[in-house]
């Protein structure tokens, strides 16, 4: 059976989906994924080598053990039923309404000065300490949530997914997914993590610099472009800088500065420009996500529809 190319209609379909139930709260198959990458972990790493290159072999091996197999059954499936496939996988694989909960759950309470509670809900979208953060903390730390997530959560999954239908969204997503499980710079992880984290920059390469782009095109464009140039080779990712400078310069905001990891305090170079990010920015950043994620969606009727 030849490749059969995703339609339009099916990424419409699954962002309705994504819009209207939000990710599966019980039964997600991520959460199931996670546990299964864990018991290959533990399996290999319990013989990984000590010599640097060998266990970055391990850990490439770790990752295909982890994401070939679901792939080719999601590759089959898609084979016998591919419509139904193609929406259920990107469905699976975008984030948008859940990133729009989580970053409500700190705007609300920080727009009406309860601040110990948007600290709490901000905790569990970023990796920083947030205890000592005060209100523009907490809004600089959901801004830059929203918009990096909005490239992994939303942007990603409809890259691959155009490339490639479901099966492209689901390797996005799982290869994001083991970033986040191994991708840390840490003894575990320097080297088992290595091709996880290699692996999950190169697919997120160019979906992050048309993240980036449209995020310019749909806010202050040319203080985005200005931003995107001057700042984004500064931030530690290769794919974050792009995608947060611009979405700082975007919104008029300056993003980055001081925040601490683990007790250990960290000077993040500087993001966009403008003024200190408050409640109301939080939400202008999921609007910004949701309109680019409209555009692309049109963008993609469009192109289908021109080369029919």
């Amino acid at each position: 059976m030849p490749f059969l190319l995703p339609s339009p209609i099916t990424a419409l379909a699954a962002t309705l989906f994504d819009r209207l139930f939000g990710e599966p709260r019980r039964l997600h198959p991520l959460v199931g994924f996670g546990r299964w990458a864990m018991v290959i972990e533990k399996i290999l790493q319990r013989h990984a080598p000590a010599h640097p290159l060998a266990c970055r072999f391990i850990g490439l091996l770790a990752w295909v053990l982890a994401v070939v197999p679901w792939l080719a059954l999601a590759v089959w499936l898609r084979t016998q039923w591919p419509l139904i496939v193609d929406v259920l996988l990107l469905y699976f694989a975008l984030g948008g309404q859940s990133l729009a909960e989580h970053a409500e759950a700190v705007a609300t309470p920080l727009a009406a000065g309860k601040l110990e509670q948007a600290r709490e809900s901000v905790a569990r979208m970023v990796s920083r300490d947030t205890a000592a953060l005060d209100a523009h903390g907490v809004a600089r730390a959901g801004v830059e949530s929203v918009l990096e997530n909005g490239n992994d959560a939303v942007f990603g999954a409809l890259f691959w997914f155009i490339v490639a239908g479901g099966p492209g969204a689901l390797l996005f997503r799982l290869a994001n997914t083991l970033d986040a499980m191994w991708g840390y710079r840490t003894p575990r992880y320097l080297h088992f993590g290595w091709a996880a984290a290699r692996l999950d920059d190169l697919l997120n390469y160019l979906p992050a610099r048309l993240t980036a782009l449209s995020y310019a095109l749909l806010g202050q464009t040319r203080s985005a472009l200005a931003c995107w140039r001057t700042q984004a080779s500064a931030w530690d990712s290769p794919n974050a800088g792009p995608v947060m400078a611009s979405g700082a310069g975007a919104l008029g905001l300056v993003l980055g500065g001081y925040a601490s990891y683990q007790g250990s305090s960290e000077l993040r170079p500087p993001l966009g420009c403008g003024a200190l990010p408050v409640a109301a920015d939080i939400r202008r950043a999921i609007i910004l996500v949701q309109h680019t994620q409209w555009l692309w969606l049109a963008l993609y009727a469009a192109w289908s529809i021109a080369g029919a």
